[in-house]
């Protein structure tokens, strides 16, 4: 589409006139179009050079498949009660007081609000909704009629087995595990299917069943998800925290909140309540961001300590010496 430049029209009489002088024409459609390649070419290449991986989601199944020996691993830590979600406290439980500061437990008087019992909510409540598969629901009837203490001594039993055998079943060696090993396979069949990923999200959480909590925390359980972590470098001692992958910065910002877990004592001593210290640590420093043009001898500083003068050093070699500083 090409149309014809013209130059604004002198006026005559206080009114415009029609414009005497020169002319030339220009193609719109083709400025655009070449507009719009050169800045499509442009996205694509930057893309291409710092945008972040597209890795796939981590699932059961997925998990279930990869690493089929750290999931009945897993399982079978649920039922003993020994994984990381059964000891956590509150929210989920009451198994510990959780992270505490000194005399403030946080943790404890916020309360059990998401109640989750391990080794019934990602063990035998799916294999009880599992009613197509004979040996698991016999297994599952000889679990349910054993007294807590029997089912704590199969369960840590073959927790056991199978960490000697390298979370292998196969290699595990012969000895009284009662129904475990028929309930861990069968939970794997369900998580190699795809049916426990489902299972185990809430079906309270509103029409779109958003709340993944349970399969979330069945996965961190596990080391399936830690060591994929690790071989994205995105542990908290490899600065991770971000979502880029590899050898990528990430948010840098974030490097301030990540500093702490790298240091002692956060690293020692205080390690088991480290969240909780470096997030009040967060606001009080953040309160005295916010707050440092009203703190007498901290907003000084920065005349006390000339470095706008290395800053500015052009302006204040160049400019006449007006007596104080600005």
């Amino acid at each position: 589409m090409a149309t014809t430049e013209t130059r604004p029209q002198p006026a005559t009489g206080g009114k415009p006139g029609k414009w005497r002088g020169p002319t030339r024409e220009y193609d719109l459609l083709k400025e655009f179009v070449i507009a719009l390649v050169v800045v499509a070419l442009l996205a694509a290449a930057l893309s291409a050079l710092f945008s972040s991986p597209d890795e796939p989601g981590i699932t059961l199944q997925s998990w279930s498949k990869a690493a089929p020996g750290d999931f009945v691993a897993t399982a079978a830590g649920e039922l003993a009660g020994t994984t990381t979600s059964a000891s956590y406290g509150p929210p989920y439980n009451s198994a510990s007081e959780g992270m505490s500061m000194g005399p403030i437990k946080l943790q404890k008087w916020a309360g059990v609000r998401i109640p989750v019992d391990s080794a019934n909510d990602f063990v035998v409540g799916p294999l009880s909704r599992l009613t197509n598969d004979p040996q698991a629901t016999a297994a599952l009837s000889q679990w349910r009629a054993a007294t807590p203490e029997q089912q704590q001594a199969w369960a840590s039993a073959y927790a056991d087995a199978l960490e000697a055998a390298d979370n292998d079943p196969a290699k595990v060696a012969p000895g009284d595990y009662g129904p475990v090993p028929a309930m861990t396979t069968a939970l794997l069949g369900m998580a190699n299917s795809g049916i426990l990923d489902s299972d185990l999200v809430d079906t309270g959480s509103g029409f779109f069943h958003t709340d993944y909590t349970r399969p979330l925390l069945f996965l961190a359980d596990g080391g399936y998800l830690e060591e994929t972590a690790g071989n994205h470098h995105l542990q908290g001692e490899q600065w991770g925290m971000m979502n880029e992958t590899g050898n990528y910065p990430g948010q840098a910002w974030l490097w301030l909140y990540t500093f702490w877990y790298q240091i002692p004592p956060f690293t020692g001593a205080w390690g088991d309540n480290a969240d909780v210290i470096i997030w009040t640590l967060m606001i009080l420093l953040s309160l005295l961001l916010v707050f440092l043009p009203f703190i007498p001898g901290l907003r000084s500083i920065p005349r006390w300590v000339p470095l706008y003068r290395v800053i500015w050093r052009d302006y204040y070699r160049n400019a006449p010496h007006r007596g104080s500083s600005p």
